[in-house]
């Protein structure tokens, strides 16, 4: 079998735990006639929001707390290995192009590193001091945060992770598919999301990787608003910086500054491509230097710049 070695101990047994249960429902899934497997599949993944949904008042504090974290300069590091660690760096890949944030401000960390994107490498996540390492690697700190991601709760790279993070003072957030009971792990806020057992036993690609993914889109996106990057629910801290984006861009300055595509076009790029500048611009008749100005005494919320200015945009 390629990558077995005879030498590597197995773990304790982990049949215990909800991702490595058999589910009943799929006992013949080789047998089913293929209509009935997807409708299989599509009744099962309404699992995962159910679950999202039992873990609302964690996710709560979880953004609340990483809000607060990152105003003050700290960052978001995801880190898990397989399944759990490539959907962390998903989510952090995609802050920079939806919010124009730093590259720096949220990063996913994957055991293994980038190889592991493409060419599995699970055998890393055996080692617990790799956790810790990768994130002193990216000079981890008590300001930082830290969302631990591991499906059935054990992952030694995570938890290694979690127990430095809490150890220096820095948020410590886990996330697992199991219950607490059957998989503690060291952290300030633990949520759990329990999708129950795989229709493929043991593959948490499925539904725990898919309520994995659903958390971490409302941690990102729901920090995002909390730091002034959304304007109604207009993404107003997009970049310009391809095709599609101007055109978002252009129809976000249409429909909230009641800009028309060529003025629009002009006063973006005067803002250097920042929708948020540039209808600040517009509606303030402000130029680029004093618009900033503004933004920087308001905490980037354009909001309360704006009505500093005696103004406000259209609904969004």
């Amino acid at each position: 079998m390629a990558g077995f070695d005879p030498d590597r101990q197995p773990s304790a047994d982990r049949g215990h735990l909800l991702t490595e249960q058999s589910n009943p429902r799929s006992r013949d899934l080789d047998q089913l006639p293929t209509a009935d497997l997807v409708a299989l599949f599509v009744s099962e993944d309404l699992r995962p929001q159910q679950a999202v949904a039992g873990a609302s008042a964690q996710l709560t504090e979880a953004v609340t707390a990483i809000t607060a974290r990152l105003r003050d300069g700290g960052r978001l590091f995801y880190l898990g290995a397989g399944t759990s660690g490539r959907l962390g760096v998903l989510d952090a890949a995609e802050c920079p192009p939806t919010f124009c944030s730093d590259p720096e401000m949220v990063q996913g960390l994957l055991a293994g590193g980038a190889p592991a994107l493409l060419r599995s490498s699970e055998g890393l996540e055996d080692l617990d001091e790799a956790g810790r390492a990768d994130l002193e690697a990216k000079g981890f700190g008590s300001a930082d945060c830290l969302i631990g991601i591991a499906a059935g709760g054990t992952t030694p790279y995570v938890r290694g992770a979690l127990h430095h993070a809490r150890s220096i003072g820095a948020l410590a957030i886990a996330m697992a598919c199991v219950p607490t009971d059957q998989a503690p792990l060291p952290c300030d806020i633990d949520i759990r999301l329990l999708t129950g057992p795989e229709l493929l036993t043991g593959s948490t690609r499925l539904k725990a990787g898919t309520a994995t993914k659903m958390a971490l889109n409302i941690i990102s996106t729901s920090v995002m608003v909390g730091l002034g990057k959304v304007y109604g629910n207009r993404m107003v801290d997009v970049s310009a910086s391809n095709s599609k984006l101007v055109d978002r861009s252009l129809r976000i300055l249409r429909d909230l500054a009641g800009l028309d595509r060529d003025r629009a076009l002009v006063v973006l790029e005067q803002s250097g491509g920042s929708v948020k500048l540039a209808l600040l611009m517009a509606s303030a008749n402000l130029n680029r230097a004093d618009a900033e100005s503004c933004l920087e005494q308001h905490q980037h919320q354009l909001r309360a710049a704006l009505e500093s200015c005696g103004c406000q945009l259209a609904s969004p």
